[in-house]
């Protein structure tokens, strides 16, 4: 497919050392890299929050009373 699209300066200056050093067409390059783009992201694990316990166990609703409840453990803190 032919197609015009505008590159950042940082992908043209990748995609033309790619061309000197493989000797080879604009095209071709920025094909490589992208190709290579993909296989990285098919490689990458989905991001994962990594979470603990706080020890609260109060069901709470609202963003005030969570506030609340973030205050007193803050002052019951000994550190």
């Amino acid at each position: 497919m032919r197609t015009t699209v505008r590159l950042d300066p940082e992908v043209a200056a990748a995609a033309e050392r790619l061309r000197q050093e493989r000797h080879i067409g604009l095209g071709e390059a920025v094909n490589e890299l992208a190709r290579l783009g993909l296989a990285r992201t098919e490689k990458t694990a989905p991001f994962q929050q990594r979470t603990a316990s706080v020890g609260l166990k109060i069901d709470v609703t609202d963003v005030a009373g969570a506030l609340e409840l973030l205050d007193q453990a803050d002052d019951e803190d000994p550190g």
